[in-house]
């Protein structure tokens, strides 16, 4: 078994720095956005307000990305290439913002509310929001990986939901995507044990109906639900300490049209 790497004190020290820079941007897109806009506009935004902070945004040329941002719209699972499509109220969509910053890489994401989204797209939603926090609770040193998947499939399924197991988290650092591949689903006790000084994402995907995902042909990025039910994710950076864990994209605030509203659903 491939052991993940271990970051040192001066390695750390940047990822919180990265990770800081990624996490504001997260909470401006919050307050930008607004329905009637494109996907192209908060792809702009978050472009602009990136390299205002003094970094880059990471998803721009990787592996042939065209844009700066992931935006991903109701049955869009991840990977939404920005383009003229209007956000409409009702909508929910997930902002995936990564950035560099000198030389390493924050990584994380919401699903946001536009407007007034249905019952459904907000059970969906909050599913998604807490299966991330039970998910981050499992982590200490110690803990498996299968810990952290084996909490958030239990949660996710309970609740009558599915949770994606083509797309994983996955180390990061001076690299967007390193080992280990972080499964949101599994078997307590099993798969890599956490040590402190790992750095990895956490971002489960939810779905609505089956699990089962499709890559657009076209475009060879967008993945889309394969039975076109609605889809919501959320991801942090976290580390492993001694204690337990550090959520290295933490937010200062409350993030707009997600977080402030989470609870007024039935």
């Amino acid at each position: 078994m491939t052991r993940s790497s271990i970051s040192s004190p001066k390695e750390i020290e940047s990822m919180r720095l990265a990770c800081a820079k990624a996490a504001e941007t997260l909470l401006a897109v919050g307050e930008f956005l607004q329905p009637g806009m494109t996907t192209d506009d908060i792809n702009r935004f978050v472009h602009d307000d990136t390299v205002k902070r003094g970094g880059w945004p990471a998803p721009l040329n990787y592996r042939g990305f065209p844009k700066s941002v992931c935006t991903s719209v109701n049955e869009i699972v991840c990977h939404g290439i920005p383009n003229a499509d209007v956000v409409k109220d009702g909508d929910i969509i997930n902002i995936d913002v990564t950035t560099i910053y000198k030389g390493f890489h924050g990584d994380t994401s919401a699903t946001f509310y536009v407007g007034n989204p249905s019952t459904t797209a907000r059970k969906v939603t909050e599913c998604a929001r807490r299966s991330l926090a039970l998910g981050i609770e499992a982590v200490h040193e110690g803990a498996t990986l299968g810990d952290i998947g084996a909490a958030i499939q239990q949660y996710v399924e309970g609740e009558g939901f599915s949770v994606v197991r083509d797309f994983v988290g996955h180390g990061i650092g001076r690299k967007f995507h390193t080992d280990p591949q972080v499964k949101h689903y599994g078997k307590r006790g099993t798969g890599e044990r956490l040590r402190a000084g790992m750095i990895f994402t956490i971002e489960p995907m939810v779905n609505q109906g089956t699990y089962a995902v499709e890559i657009d042909p076209a475009d060879k990025w967008t993945v889309r639900t394969a039975d076109r039910g609605l889809s919501a994710q959320f991801e942090h950076t976290v580390l492993v300490t001694k204690r337990g864990c550090e959520v290295l994209t933490a937010r200062g605030s409350v993030l707009r049209n997600s977080e402030n509203i989470a609870a007024v659903f039935v």
